[in-house]
């Protein structure tokens, strides 16, 4: 990454989120989340009735909100003062029992409330520059034989949408490369699908399954969703801490 990117500044980006854009995720985030990737991650994460879940990065807490309401006792953490302030708002309202902790995910709180028997990381490493010390610190959260599920946008598809209206097909170029990846409020960062996998490898988890979602034809609807329906724009990966539960 270029040395100007630092954690620090990466996550000031996001406390100009406007508001109105945070109030809109609210229920269950965004069309993609709602189609592509919650479904997979309540999947894979399985049965959380009465389990420790740690919603790694939970931005306005919609995730955490779910968990809870599926059974789960829920932590999440997120680093902007302006996203979590908002779901403490929400939990304030909603009353679900969430503990809502301001920390950058390379730092986590040694009172945060784990071991955990899961953690989930949705949309949020491929927005860190320094990435892997969060995806060791939520390693690291969990129990032995603990569940990790993260969720990217896929490497290889990162830009499906722009590419497919402009050609009418997808077209890859650098992936091997790292790079910066500038959207409407915040800049994510490319790193090849290996990076990933060889980390949580390296961390001593073992992969149990990996997800290439497609947009099933009854929600597709335009050139977006033909081709999310023939290629996948996210990457989903579960993988279990090694050690005895």
């Amino acid at each position: 990454m270029p040395p100007e990117w630092t954690n620090e500044t990466a996550i000031a980006q996001w406390e100009t989120l406007p508001r109105d854009v945070v109030e809109a995720m609210d229920a269950d985030g965004d069309f993609a989340k709602r189609h592509l990737v919650n479904p997979h991650l309540l999947r894979l994460l399985g049965p959380l009735d009465g389990r420790r879940v740690l919603d790694a990065g939970c931005g306005n807490g919609y995730l955490s909100r779910m968990l809870a309401r599926a059974g789960a006792d829920v932590v999440g953490v997120e680093p902007t003062e302006a996203l979590c302030g908002y779901s403490r708002e929400r939990e304030a309202e909603l009353r679900q029992g969430i503990t809502y902790v301001r920390a950058g995910l390379t730092s986590l709180p040694e009172d945060i409330g784990g071991p955990f028997d899961a953690v989930v990381c949705s949309m949020v490493l491929m927005a860190i520059p320094d990435w892997r010390p969060a995806m060791r610190a939520c390693v690291e959260a969990l129990k032995p034989g603990g569940t990790f599920v993260f969720a990217v946008t896929h490497p290889a598809f990162e830009n499906l949408s722009a590419t497919w209206r402009e050609h009418g097909e997808y077209r890859l170029d650098r992936y091997l490369d790292e790079y910066e990846m500038p959207s409407t409020y915040a800049t994510d960062f490319h790193r090849p699908l290996s990076a990933y996998l060889n980390e949580a490898a390296d961390l001593g988890c073992r992969l149990r399954e990996v997800v290439e979602p497609r947009l099933p034809a009854e929600a597709a609807d335009g050139v977006a969703g033909v081709a999310f329906g023939r290629l996948p724009n996210f990457l989903i990966v579960a993988v279990g801490r090694e050690g005895a539960a």
